[in-house]
């Protein structure tokens, strides 16, 4: 039995044994997946592993030891769905699910990796190649992202066919430019033939005749001077002409060059500008699984690498191929039989150019995501700084950051051990390509079928054949990182959101704020959250929502903003579905104050007007009136131009709470959320920003989740939440005698208080 080390040694020496009694005779076992979760969601141990053959799964029952195995036929495979709670691996076939696997997010990883795995197994890797991967590799990379393919970079028309004028004149001025660099070696050739080499060889002829005459050496001379006259006289020309080859070739390129960068950098703006724009537009459900840095990664470093590509790469790439196309005509015509000699390294060099593409593409891949995990732990540290800070673990950091700077060096040492061997070996083909055409050239010069001027010609039109020979070889390498940025950012685009536009909108206008719950229920996942919600709440009503946590709360705050869509039943505003209505239309009329209030790098009166770029300064000072932070505002330096520190970091929990109101005051919503508004901040700066929500909640219907129950004392009504499930509904005084769930969370938390 032949077993592959390093999956075999993370298994339980019992495992092992077992397993053993498993496996077939050469079978190779090339990666395994414990899952924690079992078809009930409990926590329970199983294994599924992967060997070159098939899919082997094991699971310790009540009843004992239980294996299944499924060949991996044509068509089955294994694919992972990841969610913010639980993660499913699937082994599918052609007729759909045979098999599948539950395990939380802490083992999402390992999940991705198998089903990589899995991938490159049917796709032929060699399974030393699948154990040379690093853990954590895969961690930050889409279910669906298989091996880059250049072919995904002819995605990038939908964002270059509104240059293509431009791009055809770059285009034209390329072919105008290839063109002028093929005269030199035609001029170079009568100037050599017709010119230099006849007048060489009558020059040594008269100097054997008159070894021993010098006045007939110097008679000879002058008439050799005499008969070259009319031949010399038109060198100048040919120089000239070799000079306006390169003048007219430089001022083409140089132009060719001004357009592609312009065109490259305006693809490169409108792609981050359309992925960017996009990625806002998405739900809380796919931003909420990945980490910013990432993204954040995706869109500046990715596009950047594609920009460098379309301006650089690929102009010369075209440039290069119709160089070495005209001069593959030229050498045909010029001598046929040399010609066809000068193709003879190119099936070679061919064939390692597939051979790299291959090895390159998962390397640029394995390469990117070691990047985007680094961003990522730059996007966490460093706005957590004080928390890094409080707790010590600077020293931790340094080394999460190093062992993933460590990642990012072997990735980039795998590809450079690939190319490094090529692009020499492409060199070394190249002068063996030269060496053959030496000796081609002289036996064919030796036989009186080639002139010495049209084996210069040769040469010089080789060289440069040779030379974007190996440019073109290069460019592969760039070829290969921007296919593995294009699929890394059409990850983002490809993506729709799961609050999807209605397809035949509503205009929501200015809102009454009458809302209904129409058994309404939600799922995080498999987990449910909410069961057949159904209440009625009144236009200008305040509504209080308590419970336990996880009871539901702030799921059903979110499914009132619509940052999710209701799994079941629907809720209605002024007698309408809101999926009927324009997201951003609808949540123009819905004001938002949360626990933890976001505030931006700017002013404070751009933070206050951040919902309402275009408001007066009065209007600013009005509403920060009414939040009760402009006296504070105006003990600042500058006042409402004093700047805020990123994230609000410069001011109290309770002024950033009370900026977040005046922000919420000033856009006017009909419908106004409360989400645990007060929790964190102490009881006097509590009683000011109950006095500021006393004027913001006037007239407007509000849903509030108050962490402490005291502050929803003046709420029209509460609803109780337990377990996703409405358990009570009234006011504070009636739900305290009625001596249920409310009661006793109001009796626990005021015990607590004393």
């Amino acid at each position: 039995m032949e077993t592959a080390n390093d999956a075999w040694k993370t298994l339980p020496e019992g495992i092992r044994a077992r397993l053993a009694a498993e496996l077939e005779e050469g079978e190779t076992l090339v990666g395994c997946f414990w899952p924690d979760l079992d078809r009930r969601l409990r926590f329970r141990q199983g294994l599924v592993l992967l060997s070159g053959r098939r899919v082997l799964a094991w699971e310790d029952t009540a009843r004992g030891d239980a294996w299944q195995s499924w060949p991996l036929a044509e068509g089955v495979g294994l694919r992972e769905l990841d969610s913010p709670t639980v993660g499913t691996l699937e082994l599918v076939g052609p007729e759909g699910r045979l098999a599948h696997w539950r395990y939380t997010p802490s083992r999402a990883a390992e999940a991705r990796r198998l089903a990589e795995r899995c991938r490159a197994v049917q796709s032929g890797t060699a399974p030393e190649e699948l154990h040379s991967r690093e853990d954590g590799e895969v961690a930050e990379e889409e279910p669906s992202a298989g091996r880059p393919r250049t072919v995904s970079l002819l995605r990038l028309w939908r964002f270059a066919r509104r240059h293509v004028l431009m791009i055809l004149l770059g285009f034209g001025l390329t072919l105008a430019a290839t063109t002028a660099g093929l005269l030199p070696p035609l001029l170079t050739m009568p100037l050599v033939d017709n010119i230099l080499s006849p007048y060489q060889e009558d020059w040594r002829s008269i100097e054997a005749r008159t070894e021993q005459d010098p006045a007939a050496r110097l008679a000879a001379s002058q008439d050799l001077a005499d008969r070259y006259r009319n031949r010399f006289a038109r060198v100048p020309w040919y120089l000239g002409g070799l000079g306006a080859a390169a003048l007219l070739a430089w001022s083409l390129s140089w132009a060719q060059g001004w357009i592609s960068n312009r065109v490259s950098e305006r693809i490169a703006a409108d792609l981050r500008n359309t992925t960017y724009a996009h990625l806002l537009r998405l739900s809380l459900e796919f931003l909420g699984g990945r980490r910013t840095g990432d993204l954040m990664s995706r869109i500046s470093t990715d596009t950047e690498r594609i920009c460098i590509f379309l301006s650089d790469t690929a102009v010369d790439f075209v440039s290069d191929a119709l160089l070495m196309a005209g001069t593959a005509a030229v050498l045909t015509w010029l001598d046929p039989l040399l010609g066809l000699t000068t193709l003879a390294t190119f099936p070679v060099i061919g064939w390692l150019i597939l051979w790299v593409r291959k090895h390159l593409a998962a390397g640029f891949a394995r390469s990117y995501r070691a990047w985007g995990t680094m961003t990522s732990i730059l996007a966490d540290t460093i706005p957590g700084i004080r928390v890094v800070k409080a707790f010590a673990q600077e020293d931790n950091e340094i080394q999460r950051f190093r062992r993933s700077n460590d990642r990012i060096v072997r990735s980039n040492n795998r590809v450079n051990a690939v190319w490094t061997f090529f692009w020499p070996t492409v060199a070394l083909l190249n002068q063996a390509g030269l060496l053959v055409i030496w000796a081609m050239g002289v036996y064919r010069i030796h036989g009186h079928l080639l002139t010495v001027g049209a084996l210069l010609a040769f040469l010089l039109y080789i060289g440069r054949y040779y030379t974007r020979l190996e440019a073109m070889s290069r460019t592969f390498a760039a070829a290969g990182r921007a296919a593995a940025a294009t699929q890394r950012v059409f990850q983002i685009l490809d993506r729709s959101s799961s609050v999807p536009e209605p397809a035949h909108p509503v205009a929501p206008g200015r809102l009454r704020g009458e809302i209904e719950f129409r058994s309404v229920g939600f799922r995080y996942g498999t987990r449910q959250v909410l069961h057949d919600l159904d209440f009625h709440i009144r236009p200008g009503e305040m509504i209080g929502v308590v419970g336990p946590s996880g009871a539901g709360k702030t799921t059903l705050v979110n499914l009132v903003c619509r940052f999710y869509d209701v799994g079941s039943g629907a809720i209605v505003i002024d007698g309408s579905d809101i999926r009927s209505f324009p997201v951003e239309a609808y949540r123009a009329n819905v004001g938002i104050v949360l626990q933890d209030p976001f505030l931006f790098y700017g002013t404070m009166a751009e933070n206050i007007a951040y919902g309402r770029p275009g408001a007066t300064p009065a209007a600013i000072v009005a509403a920060a009136q009414a939040a009760r932070a402009h006296e504070f505002i105006l003990r600042l330096p500058l006042g409402y131009d004093s700047l805020v520190g990123e994230r609000g970091q410069t001011l109290s929990g309770g002024e950033r709470q009370r900026i977040s109101i005046a922000r919420a005051i000033l856009i006017d919503p009909r419908i106004l959320i409360l989400d645990e508004a007060t929790s964190s901040v102490d009881t006097e700066t509590e009683r000011e920003i109950q006095r500021a929500l006393e004027n913001l909640v006037r007239g407007r219907t509000t849903i509030a989740i108050a962490h402490r129950l005291s502050t929803l004392r003046l709420a029209d009504r509460l609803i109780v939440l337990s377990g996703g499930r409405i358990v009570e509904v009234g006011r504070h005084d009636e739900l305290l005698r009625h001596g249920g769930l409310y009661a006793r969370l109001y009796r626990a938390q005021t015990e607590t208080q004393r």
